[in-house]
């Protein structure tokens, strides 16, 4: 419970509140860390009695020959969950240092109870996003993931939908405070699952066994991305699939994965079921992305004017008069422009099948 390394971040927190000398040590008398190295592993008897009397020990100048390793201070027991796991001793006059017994006795016991919760929180955090990740990949369940499933309590026989929400890159990993907060504040129902999958994304497995319409789905995700903007100052997407039976849940999470890659693009909520074209061009892989980009608008790719034209043609919805009037440019020049994109692809903007093939490689350049 009382490791070495949770025994100097205690030294160190005291440290910052007194600048008498610190020590921390088990139950059996051995200090674990203190603000005087040579102390380490030495034998403290007045912390052993202090810790099988379960009381503070006041030690006074005459009872230092008395007791083996000690010096004049006092040492206090160190509680969790009513048990003493540790002793904590601060050196100097003890009328000087009791005052501030209490204090330092509480501030050590709540350092304690949050590393513990903290450690609590990484196994299962761990082991709730191995579990999801082994059981997305599983086509019928394994008797040691319906054992695991119902350690974690959670229901393998409903039918579910598969989200998946990704925060935008940041420069540093989220703490596990942060991370903790962050997936303690999804709003969810008892038989959802929640999990983070590495540092950028979040799975969630919301159980579709009872009517829920998507709107209900994305009212939540909304809230939930607001939240996040807001409260925690991170930007997020999310890819929703369909709902699936327990046994087909990979499929939902395939279609979330598709999803997510136009809401990457859109910054937005994408539903699954909201995808045509997408469907198709979802499913090719980025080599084949690249190639068509090569073949259809490669000759583009140095030409920054016609490439961005190319791009707000699509966005106003292929009006001429708009895009003109966004790009600020006359009428005649965005047709000038035009025919010269015409005359290096070999495709002409004004034909459908050209135009087409236009879009199809703008949107994997966007990709």
């Amino acid at each position: 419970m009382l490791q070495p390394e949770l025994a100097e971040k205690i030294v160190r927190e005291v440290q910052r509140l007194i600048s008498e000398e610190i020590i921390v040590v088990n139950t059996d008398g051995l200090i674990m860390a203190s603000t005087n190295q040579d102390r380490i592993g030495t034998f403290h008897e007045g912390a052993l009695l202090t810790s099988q009397q379960k009381k503070k020990l006041i030690i006074t100048e005459k009872d230092t020959p008395q007791l083996k390793g000690v010096k004049s201070g006092i040492n206090l027991p160190i509680f969790f969950q009513h048990d003493v796991i540790g002793v904590i001793g601060i050196t100097g006059d003890p009328e000087k240092v009791t005052p501030f017994g209490e204090i330092i006795r509480k501030m050590t016991e709540l350092l304690i109870s949050e590393n513990y919760y903290g450690e609590q929180f990484d196994y299962h955090s761990r082991a709730m996003e191995t579990f999801v990740l082994e059981w997305l990949q599983a086509k019928e369940p394994s008797s040691h993931l319906l054992e695991r499933a119902r350690a974690l309590t959670v229901n393998l026989e409903l039918s579910r939908t598969a989200v998946i929400i990704e925060l935008e890159q940041r420069a540093q990993p989220l703490s596990r405070d942060m991370w903790s907060s962050i997936l303690n504040s999804f709003s969810q129902n008892k038989n959802d699952v929640v999990t983070r999958s590495g540092n950028e994304r979040i799975i969630v497995l919301i159980d579709c066994s009872a009517p829920v319409q998507p709107p209900s789905i994305k009212h939540r995700l909304e809230k939930f991305l607001r939240l996040m903007k807001n409260s925690f100052e991170i930007s997020a997407y999310a890819g929703v699939g369909q709902c699936a039976a327990s046994s087909n849940l990979h499929h939902s999470y395939a279609q979330a994965e598709r999803a997510l890659k136009l809401a990457r693009r859109n910054r937005g909520i994408i539903f699954d079921e909201e995808l045509i074209l997408e469907m198709v061009t979802g499913e090719l892989t980025s080599e084949i992305k690249a190639e068509y980009i090569q073949r259809s608008i490669a000759p583009l790719l140095t030409e920054k004017e016609l490439l961005e034209t190319l791009v707000e043609l699509f966005k106003q919805n292929h009006s001429l008069k708009n895009t003109a009037q966004v790009l600020h440019i006359h009428i005649n020049t965005l047709h000038y422009r035009l025919k010269k994109i015409e005359d290096l692809t070999h495709l002409n903007p004004n034909r459908i099948h050209d135009l087409f093939c236009l879009y199809l490689a703008v949107l994997f350049l966007d990709e």
